[in-house]
């Protein structure tokens, strides 16, 4: 079965999430991602807890993803970070 696509998971984040910015990056193998997802569900959850939503939201693509390396951030932590609103990210 095939690697899912980047957009792919981007839609999927964003549909179940509600994530404000997802970036995706492949790794050295198509089914390698890493993922940046900025959004207010993670507003007063744990890292842990974080990475489970995002495990969760992928679903049955997470059995096609050969490796997954994810940030998971609060539109607050994004803006934070790096000094931008979501809106001048995109």
């Amino acid at each position: 079965m095939a690697a899912p696509s980047a957009e792919e998971l981007r839609e999927r984040l964003e549909r179940r999430l509600g994530a404000e910015l997802v970036v995706e990056a492949a790794g050295a193998c198509p089914g390698s991602f890493r993922l940046l997802v900025v959004s207010a569900s993670f507003r007063g959850r744990r890292l842990l807890e974080r990475h489970r939503l995002v495990n969760e939201a992928l679903g049955e693509e997470l059995g096609r993803i050969h490796a997954l390396e994810q940030r998971t951030l609060t539109p607050e932590q994004w803006r934070e970070e790096s000094g931008r609103d979501l809106q001048q990210s995109a």
